[in-house]
Parts: C-alpha cells; sequence; structure tokens
C-alpha cells in the first residue's frame, strides 16, 4: 500500500481528507497521531508539526486541500471531487475557501480560546470570531437558497468535504440558527452521507476533547 495519512480522527482538517478517502473508497494506511511513533515520526516529516499528511513512495503532500487535490490528480476514484470544467473548478475552490477562512478559522479561535487559562482568554477575539460565524452561515443560507444538494450544485465535490467538518463543529461551539432552515438541512445531508458518517463514529471516543461541552447529538 503506497498511501500513508497521518492523521487524528477528531481533527476537523484531517476529516476533510478522511471523508476523500472514503468517497472513493481509496486504499490507504492510517497512521493516527493518538500513537506517539506515529507522531514522532509527523514531526520528522514536517518541522510545523500540522496534520494531515500523506506519503505516497518518496512524496510527502501537506495541507488537506492540496492532499485532496493530490488524491484527484494521482490516485483518482469514481467520485470527481474536482469538476472538469475549469470555471466550474474555480467555483469548487472558492467554496472550499469560504469553508477553510470562515467557517474553520473563527470556530477554531472559539475553541483554542477556551483551551486557554482564564486568565489568558480573547473575549475581544471571540466575538469577532462568533460574529464571522453569524456572517458565514447567513451568506451560506443565501447560497443555498436555489434548492441544490451540494456546495457547489449536484454533485459533491472538494467543497463538501470541507463542509462537513467545518460545518459540525461550528454547529457545536455556535448552533446554527433555527431560521437557517436551508443551511441546517445541508448539515444534515453531509451528516447522511456514508463517508462522513464513517468519520464521526471513528472521531466518537475522541469527544472529550471538545472544551465547551460534551454533546451527544449528531
Amino acid at each position: 500500500m503506497s498511501l500513508v495519512l497521518y492523521a487524528h480522527p477528531f481533527s476537523s482538517y484531517c476529516q476533510k481528507v478522511l471523508v476523500a478517502l472514503y468517497e472513493n473508497d481509496t486504499a490507504f494506511e492510517y497512521r493516527n497521531l493518538e500513537d506517539p511513533a506515529h507522531l514522532q515520526a509527523l514531526a520528522r516529516l514536517w518541522p510545523m508539526k500540522r496534520f494531515p499528511i500523506l506519503v505516497d513512495g518518496t512524496r510527502t503532500v501537506i495541507e488537506a486541500t492540496s492532499i485532496i487535490e493530490y488524491l484527484h490528480v494521482c490516485h483518482p476514484g469514481p467520485v470527481r471531487l474536482m469538476p472538469i470544467d475549469p470555471l466550474a473548478a474555480v467555483g469548487v475552490r472558492m467554496l472550499d475557501r469560504f469553508f477553510d477562512n470562515y467557517v474553520s478559522t473563527p470556530q477554531q479561535k472559539i475553541v483554542f480560546d477556551a483551551l486557554r487559562p482564564a486568565a489568558d482568554r480573547d473575549a475581544r477575539g471571540v466575538a469577532e470570531a462568533r460574529a464571522m460565524l453569524d456572517t458565514a452561515y447567513a451568506w451560506l443560507e443565501r447560497h443555498l437558497e436555489d434548492g441544490r444538494s451540494w456546495a457547489s450544485g449536484e454533485e459533491f465535490s472538494l467543497a463538501d468535504c470541507a463542509a462537513a467538518p467545518f460545518l459540525f463543529y461550528a454547529d457545536w461551539t455556535q448552533p446554527i440558527p433555527l431560521a437557517r432552515r436551508h443551511l441546517r438541512a445541508y448539515r444534515q445531508r453531509l451528516l447522511q452521507r456514508p463517508s462522513f458518517a464513517c468519520v464521526v463514529e471513528q472521531a466518537r471516543p475522541y469527544r472529550h476533547f471538545f472544551p465547551l461541552a460534551t454533546l451527544d447529538r449528531d
């Protein structure tokens, strides 16, 4: 088996890549970073010590989006996560960036702040992050109003690989308002997608890591 993924089941960025792998039933070796030996190996491969990383023979690929694009090019499967049409591909990449920058980034700001000692917390930064999530929820609600099934239309794509874990944790961090019915329905469709349902189950034993609440839903 040539593909090796260094990842942690509870990490949203790792989950993003796992969804892509499971969508196409791509064979890979999963090196769970709960194992200290795998964590040490990751540090040798990538001094920034960020994950996931994918190793394919002598090639090491970092960053979740880049890993998914690499899989699309070098290990394609029946589910095309990037459109053939170049302009449509730009749209998918735009949405991928939206979920990374305007859903995941503020969500993680809130979570990381909760992990700090009380004296070191950044109340203003957290308020700004919550405002950004509210704005992102409103934008996504309008984006989904046309009845599309997935982020970029009727085909599951890279953008949905990002949306699945990021909206999962965002709703835990700042619940999506009931009025955002299109967005809430989209999140539910993502939860029902077999690839992401598998990821959610693999991460379930690690829910105690989440600092804001212990949630049994989802």
